[in-house]
């Protein structure tokens, strides 16, 4: 068990890094961490996350009463406060604006193809969260009714969250969220992403069971693995359309 120190000084490297790769700007997002069963560190309001110190952080109860620390505690601490209460297995929460997850959340359009091997056993699909107003019960409320079954979630015109075991866990799936974001943006720019196929997706599930990774894992979107399918809507018939047509295009082209 790291120290309560220790635990804050690594809240401030992880506030350095997701300033730094560009996930935050200016005193956006805010990263919270659970000492026990009715304590939580969390950043303050109104800091750079790129900027913070040991002694800015702050310590709150399960209520959000503030037991120690000279600054407020930030405004979101509800809906991180909302995850610790309903997920007793996690232990960190961490909410960011990573720029082009969040373009995918203000396009409506969710993280949830499965494409990639890595994003299938760490995370599997990421869907969006209903738009609600930062720092009221919207968002809690929104959030929590796809957090119970996934530890990473898109929300409308907002931004992302992720949950971990610890703080780096939860770090760590802001990072593959947004690489993942990234590639899935250039596959559908260049015409299409090439989804892995049903059984090869199950292979990967069972990969994840053997590698014993902890976390929620909802699947993908439209599978046999899902305990759930759902219908293509229009709009992806639409992609689909428009990638079929560049292909044909670009073939012509080149020939």
């Amino acid at each position: 068990m790291k120290s309560e120190f220790q635990l804050k000084e690594d809240i401030c490297e992880v506030g350095r890094r997701i300033y730094q790769n560009g996930y935050v700007a200016a005193n956006d997002g805010n990263i919270t961490v659970r000492l026990g069963e009715n304590e939580v560190l969390t950043t303050p309001t109104g800091v750079s996350k790129g900027f913070m110190t040991p002694d800015m952080l702050i310590k709150v109860n399960m209520s959000g009463e503030v037991l120690s620390g000279k600054l407020k505690p930030s405004s979101e601490l509800k809906m991180h406060l909302r995850v610790y209460r309903e997920r007793p297995d996690v232990g960190s929460v961490i909410h960011a604006h990573p720029p082009t997850a969040t373009g995918f959340a203000v396009a409506g359009i969710p993280l949830d193809r499965c494409v990639l091997p890595e994003v299938i056993i760490a995370l599997g699909s990421i869907p969006i969260a209903e738009y609600g107003t930062p720092s009221t019960e919207e968002i809690p409320d929104a959030i929590m009714e796809y957090l119970t079954g996934c530890d990473a979630v898109l929300l409308a015109n907002h931004g992302a969250l992720t949950v971990g075991t610890d703080l780096f866990n939860a770090y760590f799936k802001m990072e593959t969220m947004e690489h993942f974001a990234k590639i899935s943006l250039v596959a559908r720019q260049l015409g299409q992403e090439l989804e892995i196929p049903a059984h090869q997706v199950k292979k990967l599930m069972e990969v994840r069971e053997k590698l014993g990774v902890v976390g929620k894992n909802p699947g993908c979107h439209d599978c046999e693995i899902c305990e759930t399918s759902s219908p293509q809507t229009e709009e992806d018939s639409l992609r689909d359309l428009v990638g079929q047509i560049t292909r044909r295009v670009l073939s012509e082209m080149e020939k």
